[in-house]
């Protein structure tokens, strides 16, 4: 079984929603699978930022093209790219920026529709199928919608507008359906009741615990930005400290030690 049909069936368990702690660099795609991730998803936010841009589709294709091989080349557990609108407003673009991506061998990828038409992203997964046949290969389109997290219709119409999205973006091949901003245990039970696709959702302090998730059908449950955006606190505190005084003693917290790390990526794919 190759790994993009494994992580189809990840999606499969209703008894637990496949956990993904987004990361935004090999290493970190390294790090979770050593502590047990069954696969490893990216984070736009998190991969923009490292590579010195802002998040929102600014990042060039060829980044991430490159860090899809380093992270496929570095871990055993199938992998997928945020891949944002796919960089372009065209579907024939989209699917070539995606090509490197798919031959590099990558499982599966989101792209979102955001506050275009749907009929937009409809299109791009649909070139997206057609260029990853021709090249003989399979990939899983999880097709993110921003009803929800950009408020695009009024309150009363958010979930039907998800549905109505949903079964137009299973029309053309998507695979799985991410719906960032959903929170209220009735409105996901009225999501993932509507369509056959798996539902992803969000990390949020405001979400029901994952046993509730999973009795709600949530098949799949992202970090999001939220450690990406930790991790930079951190780094920002200690740093800031260090230039501020030169106290070494902020370098005594915790944290991992140099030969646990070595032994991390020695023991990589």
């Amino acid at each position: 079984m190759n790994n993009t049909q494994i992580f189809r069936n990840l999606h499969a368990d209703p008894a637990k929603p496949l956990i993904l702690p987004n990361i935004w660099d090999a290493g970190g795609a390294r790090l979770v699978e050593s502590l047990g991730a069954k696969a490893v998803a990216t984070t736009s936010g998190g991969v923009a930022w490292a590579n010195g841009y802002p998040d929102g589709n600014r990042l060039p294709a060829l980044l991430q093209a490159r860090l899809a091989e380093q992270i496929v080349n570095t871990v055993r557990i199938p992998v997928s790219i945020d891949f944002e609108a796919g960089y372009s407003s065209e579907p024939a673009a989209v699917a070539e920026n995606l090509r490197p991506l798919l031959a590099s061998g990558i499982s599966g990828i989101n792209i979102e529709d955001g506050a275009d038409s749907p009929a937009i992203l409809a299109a791009k997964i649909e070139a997206i199928k057609k260029t990853a046949s021709s090249m003989g290969t399979d990939i899983f389109v999880n097709a993110r919608t921003d009803v929800f997290l950009q408020d695009l219709v009024a309150d009363d119409r958010k979930v039907s507008e998800t549905l109505a999205r949903a079964a137009l973006y299973q029309s053309v091949g998507a695979d799985g359906l991410f719906v960032p901003g959903l929170t209220e245990a009735a409105d996901i039970a009225s999501v993932t009741g509507g369509t056959e696709l798996p539902v992803n959702l969000m990390a949020s302090v405001e979400l029901p615990k994952l046993d509730a998730l999973a009795k709600l059908n949530v098949r799949r449950l992202s970090a999001g930005t939220a450690i990406s955006k930790i991790a930079w606190h951190h780094a920002a505190r200690v740093a800031g400290n260090f230039l501020n005084d030169g106290d070494c003693e902020v370098f005594s917290e915790e944290a991992m030690q140099y030969p646990q790390l070595q032994k991390l990526f020695e023991d990589r794919r």
